[in-house]
C-alpha cells in the first residue's frame, strides 16, 4: 500500500515539473522613477512600470503571469489593439513646465484602438463593444467611466495616432475617444489601479506612492496604456501593459528648495521589487549645478535628442543593500550664490477660454503659441457637447496682427441634441513666432429640468481641446519613442520629427438655469394655506358650542368644569352605587 502510494506521489511530482516547465512565461517586468527639478521651482517625479508579455495566440491571454489578467481579458474580449486611461487632476502647465513624458487632460480621457484584422468589428459592433469598454474600466478603476456614451465619444481622424505596428492603413472608424473633464481622481483610484501590479503596495517602488502624499500635490495624474506589438515577420505577438503615475510637488510646500525622497514620498525606498527585471531612478540634473546629491550617483549619462543635450544621473536599486532605506535627496551648496533660472517655453503651448457677455451667444476661443523659428502643421481637436451648439461658419483664425489664416483641412460633425457631440478638427500652418487665435461662435440654449446636475448653478463643464503638431526640435520633451518601452529607450533617441498632443484647459460653461427654489416655494405656500384653512374648519366641526347662564361668583373655568365634567362623573357614580346595591340583594 504504501509503496503504491509513494509511486502516485513521484508520478504527480513528475507531472507537475513538467507542466511547470512546459508553460514557459515569456515576460518582463521593469520599474522606473524620473525626477526633473523644474525652472518654476517645482519637482516632477513621474512612476512608469512596464510589463512585455510575449505569447503566440490570443487564447494565452487568459493565463496570465506578470500580465494582469483583467486587462488581458478586456484585450480579448474587446478585440482591442491600444487602450489608454488617464485619471487626472489639475492641468500641466506646459508654458513653465514644459512637456510631460505622457499627455492627459483633467479629469478622465479614454481612447481604444479597435482591431481592423477582426472581420466582425463592424461599426455598430465597435459602439457596442465601446459602451462595454468604458462599463467594464468604470468597474476596475473604481471611477465614473459609465456616464461615456454616444453624446461624449468622438472619432478622431487625424488627431489620435495609433502606437501599435499594423500593415494595414490607418482608419479612423476603428477609434473611440471620450472625456469626462469634472471625473474627481481620489484614493478609491488608487487602490484598484495598485492591485493591477505584480509586486505588493510595500515593495519597491510602488511603496513610495502613498494616498497622503500624492492627492496634495499640484498635479497628479494616473494612467493604463495597453497595446500590442507585433512584426510581420513573426508571429509571435506582444503585449505591452504600462502603468504610469505623474506628480509634481512644490519646493515651498516642502520647506525649502531642499528636496530629498523622504520629503516627497513621506518616507524612503526599502528596495526594488522583486519580480521586477530592473528598477532605476533616472534624475535630470542638467540645471542643477548648484545642489549636491546624496548619495552621488555611479553613473551619469548624457544623452543628445533633437539638439538638445541632458545630463541623466542613473541609479540601480538593484544594486543597493538588501533591507536599507534608500534616499534621495539633493542639498543646496553653501558657496553656491542666489540665482534664477531662465526657463525657457516650449516650442508651443496652447490657451483656451470662453468669450462673451449675456446668455445668449458666446465664442470658445483657444489661442496657440508658436515659440519656435519655423513654422509648425498644427491641428486642434474640439469635442463639444450637444447642449453648446457651434457654428461653423463662425470659424475663424487669426494672427496677433489681424491677419487671416485660411485651414489647410477641416473635418466637421455636427451634433445632435442628445444623442451626439460636436466634433471639430482644424489643420493649418502655424507661421514661425506667431499667435493664432482660433474662435468658434456658440448659442446658450435651455435644457429640460431633469437634465440639469444636482449643482446646476455651477455650471457644465466642456472637455479640453486637444492641438497637435510635430515638432522639429525635442527642447522640453521628455517623452518615451512610440518604438520603445522604457524611460532609457528616449536617450539619445533623435527623429525628424517629435509628436506632441497638448491638451488645453476644461472649460466651465454656465447656461440659463431655471428657478429650482420654486417648487420649494410652491410646496410651502400651499401648505400654509392648507393650514390656515384646516384649523378654522377643524375647530367647527370637532367642537361643541355650549351657552352657560351668566353667574358672577363662578368662573368659566368652573362652569365648564360643573357642566361637563361633575355631571359625567356623578353619572358614573349612580351607576356604580346601583351595582353595588344590586350584588348586595
Amino acid at each position: 500500500m504504501e509503496q503504491r502510494m509513494m509511486f502516485w506521489f513521484v508520478l504527480l511530482l513528475l507531472f507537475s515539473v513538467k507542466l511547470a516547465l512546459g508553460v514557459g512565461y515569456q515576460d518582463e517586468f521593469h520599474e522606473e522613477l524620473f525626477v526633473k527639478p523644474l525652472p518654476s521651482g517645482h519637482i516632477n517625479t513621474f512612476f512608469q512600470f512596464t510589463t512585455k508579455w510575449h505569447y503566440s495566440d490570443k487564447g494565452d491571454l487568459h493565463h496570465t503571469h506578470l500580465a494582469p489578467r483583467s486587462l488581458a481579458e478586456i484585450f480579448h474580449v474587446y478585440s482591442l489593439r491600444e487602450l489608454h486611461v488617464s485619471l487626472t487632476n489639475v492641468l500641466w502647465r506646459y508654458e513653465s513646465w514644459g512637456y510631460p513624458v505622457v499627455e492627459a487632460g483633467p479629469g478622465a480621457e479614454v481612447w481604444a484602438w479597435f482591431d481592423a484584422q477582426n472581420d466582425q468589428n463592424t461599426p455598430q459592433r465597435i459602439d457596442e463593444q465601446w459602451r462595454n469598454l468604458v462599463a467594464t474600466l468604470s468597474g476596475l478603476l473604481c471611477a465614473s467611466l459609465g456616464f461615456i456614451d454616444d453624446t461624449n465619444t468622438v472619432q478622431p481622424h487625424f488627431t489620435i495616432r495609433p502606437q501599435f505596428y499594423s500593415s494595414l492603413p490607418v482608419n479612423s472608424s476603428f477609434v473611440r475617444y471620450s472625456t469626462l473633464p469634472h471625473e474627481v481622481v481620489c484614493t478609491e483610484n488608487l487602490t484598484p489601479w495598485k492591485k493591477l501590479l505584480p509586486c505588493g503596495h510595500k515593495e519597491g517602488f510602488l511603496s513610495l506612492l502613498n494616498s497622503h502624499h500624492i492627492h496634495v500635490t499640484n498635479y497628479h495624474s494616473l494612467g493604463i496604456h495597453v497595446r500590442q506589438l507585433s512584426s510581420a515577420r513573426s508571429p509571435r505577438k506582444t503585449l505591452e501593459i504600462k502603468q504610469t503615475v505623474n506628480l509634481v510637488y512644490d519646493q515651498i510646500v516642502l520647506g525649502g528648495k531642499d528636496w530629498s525622497v523622504r520629503k516627497l514620498f513621506g518616507q524612503g525606498l526599502s528596495g526594488s521589487c522583486p519580480l521586477a527585471e530592473s528598477s532605476k531612478i533616472y534624475l535630470d540634473m542638467t540645471h542643477c549645478g548648484h545642489l549636491d546629491f546624496s548619495p552621488p550617483p555611479e553613473n551619469t549619462v548624457t544623452s543628445k535628442r533633437g539638439g538638445i543635450e541632458t545630463t541623466f544621473a542613473v541609479y540601480d536599486i538593484k544594486k543597493e543593500i538588501p533591507g536599507r532605506m534608500f534616499n534621495l535627496a539633493a542639498v543646496r551648496r553653501e558657496e553656491a550664490k542666489p540665482s534664477v533660472t531662465l526657463a525657457s517655453p516650449p516650442p508651443l503651448y496652447a490657451k483656451r477660454y470662453i468669450l462673451g457677455v449675456g446668455q445668449e451667444r458666446g465664442r470658445i476661443v483657444t489661442k496657440i503659441v508658436n515659440t519656435h523659428w519655423a513654422e509648425l502643421n498644427v491641428i486642434v481637436q474640439e469635442n463639444i457637447p450637444w447642449f453648446v451648439p457651434i457654428y461653423l461658419h463662425t470659424l475663424t483664425l487669426k494672427l496677433a496682427n489681424g491677419q487671416v489664416i485660411r485651414p489647410a483641412t477641416i473635418k466637421y460633425i455636427p451634433g445632435r441634441q442628445r444623442q451626439r457631440a460636436y466634433h471639430l478638427e482644424v489643420a493649418f500652418r502655424l507661421p514661425a513666432r506667431s499667435t493664432v487665435e482660433m474662435s468658434i461662435h456658440f448659442d446658450y440654449i435651455f435644457l429640460k429640468w431633469q437634465e440639469y446636475p444636482p449643482d446646476a448653478n455651477h455650471g457644465h463643464y466642456l472637455g479640453s481641446a486637444i492641438v497637435a503638431a510635430q515638432l522639429p526640435i525635442a527642447r522640453n520633451f521628455t517623452a518615451v519613442p512610440v518604438d520603445g518601452s522604457l524611460f532609457a529607450d528616449s536617450f539619445n533617441a533623435s527623429r525628424p520629427g517629435y509628436y506632441v498632443q497638448i491638451r488645453t484647459e476644461s472649460l466651465l460653461l454656465t447656461l440659463p438655469t431655471p428657478d429650482f427654489s420654486m417648487p420649494y416655494n410652491v410646496i410651502c405656500l400651499a401648505c400654509t394655506v392648507v393650514a390656515l384653512a384646516f384649523g378654522p374648519i377643524h375647530n367647527m366641526s370637532t367642537k361643541r358650542i355650549v351657552i352657560l347662564p351668566k353667574e358672577a361668583p363662578k368662573s368659566l373655568l368652573a362652569t365648564l368644569r360643573q357642566k361637563l365634567g361633575f355631571a359625567a362623573k356623578a353619572k358614573g357614580q349612580q351607576e356604580t352605587d346601583s351595582q353595588s346595591h344590586e350584588k348586595s340583594e
